[in-house]
């Protein structure tokens, strides 16, 4: 199976079970490779989330306790095929895997237990127990590829407010649950 895209496109696939499996093999040298620092690691996004289509990169979220810490391990990190790209958000740090400008995996690294690391776990969990709200953000990812092949950005803040509504149904029903 092949995963991976041009840096900036954006195409999606209907969901493959491959994917975990890639997923789990890449926790597993991450966890080899950080060993203490990364005190938890997950597969996020919407190649974690079953019947909803996704683009073909894996993402992966490292939860550590400093931050700093796992810049420390970037040489390490880059001979494996983890490359850093830097902030890509507040109080996270990016590594990409692929070769070029062909992109195979995103990894985030977070604090663990923090509000970015807590919005991964639990939009996933949330998507993965309700197939109807899973079903609406599949249709609108199939919409945006159609209308955004190449134009990442943009198809990425056309979902930011379906997705900020999604992390508030998901942190209401965590805490009832």
């Amino acid at each position: 199976m092949s995963i991976g895209l041009l840096r900036g496109t954006v195409m999606v696939e209907k969901h493959n079970p491959e994917w975990e499996i890639i997923a789990k093999d890449t926790i597993v040298k991450l966890k080899n490779i950080l060993q203490d620092v990364a005190v938890d690691l997950q597969h996020i996004g919407s190649t974690s989330i079953e019947g909803i289509v996704a683009k073909p990169i894996i993402d992966i979220v490292i939860g550590v306790n400093n931050l700093e810490d796992i810049l420390k391990m970037n040489n390490v990190l880059e001979e494996n095929g983890f490359i850093f790209r830097g902030q890509d958000h507040p109080d996270q740090y990016l590594y990409i895997c692929g070769r070029g400008d062909f992109i195979t995996h995103h990894i985030h690294v977070t604090k663990f237990d923090s509000e970015t690391w807590n919005n991964y776990i639990d939009l996933r969990d949330y998507l993965n127990a309700h197939p109807k709200a899973s079903k609406d953000y599949s249709s609108l990812k199939e919409e945006l590829a159609k209308h955004f092949s190449n134009d990442r950005k943009t198809y990425t803040s056309k979902k930011s407010d379906f997705i900020n509504s999604l992390l508030i149904n998901a942190k209401r029903w965590k805490k009832n649950s």
